[in-house]
């Protein structure tokens, strides 16, 4: 799941993990309200998920989707890469922390790999 409000950026990563990951389901929200019901509906095991929402912001969303939901694995996106935003996604239960500008890198998408293939998926993201 991508939780992103730009349209234009859940386009981007959307495209770059089908292109990556051909067989992965991509579901995204543009609000935490979306998020969580999607969350219900669909059982994401990934999200990527943006600090700065509209209405509640990103940490916060993931504090109340890991008390919910502690399996899904969330990797906080955020436009300002800075020791206190590292410190507060540690602190609100997020797995992950990236910089947007990093976030297509090569060490991203060795993660995500990673991740399907712990879920016990291909690297394809397709069900194994």
């Amino acid at each position: 799941m991508v939780v992103e409000d730009s349209s234009s950026f859940r386009e981007i990563i959307k495209y770059n993990l089908r292109d990556q990951f051909p067989s992965m389901g991509v579901i995204e929200a543009a609000d935490g309200v979306e998020a969580f019901q999607k969350i219900d509906s669909d059982h994401p095991n990934l999200i990527f998920m943006d600090i700065g929402l509209p209405g509640e912001n990103g940490l916060e969303l993931t504090r109340k989707i890991k008390a919910d939901h502690p399996d899904v694995i969330i990797i906080i996106l955020t436009s300002h890469d800075s020791p206190e935003y590292r410190e507060a996604a540690i602190r609100y239960k997020a797995d992950y922390f990236f910089s947007k500008d990093s976030l297509l890198n090569n060490g991203v998408l060795t993660l995500v790999k990673s991740i399907l293939l712990e879920k016990g998926f291909n690297a394809d993201g397709s069900d194994s």
